[in-house]
């Protein structure tokens, strides 16, 4: 008994020193070590996300970098990584590296690509973290969110919309002695109207030119984004309401009318050119161009400005007024470790608040009718053509997984109206015939 006694009493007397001994030592850390430590245990607890998106123009670029350092003092727990990638490589890298799995946690996707990453599975649907408080369907415009649907899923959260509208050069208009259009958002002038300003006002002897219609014949989305309008507002679409077929449709007789007229402005009525000089229309040698809201703080960078060089008004409408949607919104990986987090992101960028301070930054048409009543531009000239053929004359691109080869196919289809002169309803079967193949290949 005396030996278990002394045995408590040896242990007791050996954990006092130890116990000393550390209370003693621990005072001597300085600071820095403390600091240390606790930066050490900080950083262990953070999560880091990222979050790739296109690399945008210097305006955009710096709007989410103020959002991101917003959301992070809010958030001290999860460090956001962006990565800026190229515009020509950003779907190619994007689609390799989640096919890896080394794609982001967070990504963004122009939206009329949603449905080929929602149907391979690389997105997490968003209804179940959709609360009231998001604003979805009261604050929303209903076209824009349908846009980010596939299968009746959400996949998508937007931050702005886009939007273009006809900018024309004051000085060529006042020289022909031709009246401005109006500036009306519900009352554009028709495409004939157009045609016949574009014939006063060029003068090919001088390198004058009437209209470039729809931006040229560049590369990547642009092509099926400032094109698409034309099939629109003379009362066509590319494909069935199911997505399923090009026949019947794109060969409508509004399709052949819509697309017989683009290549007439091009090879009949000569008012657009396949070629133009380099800044054509800041130089005082484009009568009129089609461009979006971010055209104008670049123009007045460049000493273009608004009212003294340049007007704008509503896109020229057809039959009906039809604009294109869609942007690039935010989405979340199918295989991130941290869904939540990566929601809490989203959920901020595309808040109230987040949005203001965006489009504040850029110039862009927000997604929330909130932040447009909010900033009184978006009630004004020039940005409320923007916002109100965004709102009410929008049309989505088709929802479909063959979307990419839908765009490469009209692309071809312009090009082969437009620059080559081919017979109209020759082409259109060809484009018919390239899309219904794709399209059978996905069912």
């Amino acid at each position: 008994m005396n030996k278990i006694i002394c045995s408590i009493a040896s242990i007791i007397l050996i954990s006092l020193i130890i116990g000393g001994f550390v209370l003693s030592v621990r005072p001597l850390m300085d600071e820095h070590d403390i600091a240390s430590n606790e930066e050490i245990i900080d950083q262990q607890e953070k999560i880091r996300l990222n979050f790739w998106r296109n690399y945008g123009n210097s305006a955009e670029n710096s709007a989410y970098e103020r959002l991101i350092n917003d959301f992070e003092k809010e958030h001290p727990n999860i460090n956001i990584d962006m990565y800026n990638i190229e515009y020509s490589n950003y779907e190619v890298k994007l689609r390799t590296e989640i096919v890896t799995g080394t794609g982001p946690d967070i990504m963004a996707i122009d939206s009329p690509y949603l449905a080929l990453y929602a149907n391979a599975g690389t997105l997490l649907p968003l209804d179940s973290y959709i609360t009231e408080d998001v604003g979805l369907e009261s604050d929303f415009p209903e076209a824009i969110i349908e846009g980010l649907k596939y299968e009746d899923e959400l996949y998508l959260m937007p931050l702005i919309e886009s939007s273009i509208a006809l900018y024309y050069n004051i000085h060529l208009f006042e020289a022909a002695g031709v009246a401005l259009p109006d500036k009306n958002p519900a009352n554009p002038i028709t495409w004939e109207e157009t045609v016949d300003i574009a014939k006063e006002i060029q003068k090919s002897e001088q390198d004058v030119y009437g209209i470039d219609p729809a931006q040229g014949f560049g590369g990547g989305e642009a092509p099926a984004y400032f094109k698409f309008p034309f099939l629109w507002q003379f009362g066509a679409s590319v494909l069935d309401p199911t997505a399923s077929t090009a026949s019947g449709y794109l060969d409508s007789p509004e399709a052949l009318e819509a697309l017989q007229f683009y290549q007439d402005m091009y090879h009949k009525d000569g008012v657009a050119a396949l070629e133009l000089p380099g800044e054509a229309f800041e130089k005082n040698q484009l009568a009129m161009t089609v461009l979006g809201s971010w055209a104008i703080s670049e123009f007045e960078k460049n000493g273009i400005h608004l009212g003294e060089d340049y007007g704008i008004a509503p896109l020229p409408k057809a039959k009906r007024q039809a604009v294109p949607n869609g942007s690039w919104a935010l989405g979340i990986s199918a295989t991130t470790k941290y869904p939540e987090e990566a929601w809490q992101f989203i959920k901020y960028v595309t808040s109230y608040e987040a949005i203001k301070k965006y489009v504040n930054i850029t110039g862009d048409v927000p997604a929330r009718y909130s932040v447009a009543k909010d900033i009184p531009e978006f009630n004004e000239y020039p940005y409320n053509i923007f916002l109100e053929q965004a709102y009410n004359y929008s049309q989505n691109r088709p929802i479909t997984p063959a979307y990419p080869d839908i765009s490469s196919a009209m692309k071809e289809l312009f090009e082969d109206i437009g620059i080559a002169g081919k017979d109209v309803r020759t082409s259109v079967d060809e484009a018919i015939e390239k899309i219904n193949n794709r399209l059978a290949d996905i069912e």
